[in-house]
């Protein structure tokens, strides 16, 4: 099973990076604007689509106030195995560390999903760094 994980530092508040985390609705629009193009919910799943046409099926496994934490598992697309979680750290005044992880089947599909995540964690950082852009 592959293992990816990815973090960066953040220049905003934990509490800001965290609610547009945990806002499962509208990682479009608070979280990863142009990285994901669109996201509908269908009951508690998440249907999202990426930049580059990839529509997914997420299911929201656990959403942890206390912890910040998020994960989620990935029930179609290229996986026979699938589960991801994002943690907000408060790192120093003023600024978060961001981390995502996924673990997955098959091992093949580990490049091109690290690939994915590396683009997605610059847009988190970018996007909750300006809020306003």
């Amino acid at each position: 099973m592959a293992s990816i994980r990815k973090e960066i530092l953040i220049d905003a508040p934990p509490a800001d990076v965290w609610d547009a985390l945990r806002d499962w609705g509208a990682i479009h629009e608070r979280l990863v604007p142009g990285f994901v193009v669109d996201a509908r919910l269908d009951g508690e799943d998440r249907i999202v689509t990426f930049f580059n046409g990839a529509e997914l099926r997420e299911v929201l496994v656990d959403r942890d106030e206390e912890d910040r934490r998020l994960v989620w598992s990935i029930v179609d697309g290229p996986y026979t195995h699938h589960n991801g979680a994002a943690q907000v750290f408060a790192e120093g005044e003023g600024r978060s560390r961001f981390v995502w992880t996924a673990d997955l089947l098959p091992d093949a599909a580990a490049a091109p999903t690290g690939e994915m995540m590396e683009k997605g964690i610059g847009v988190v950082k970018q996007t909750l760094e300006n809020p306003s852009s």
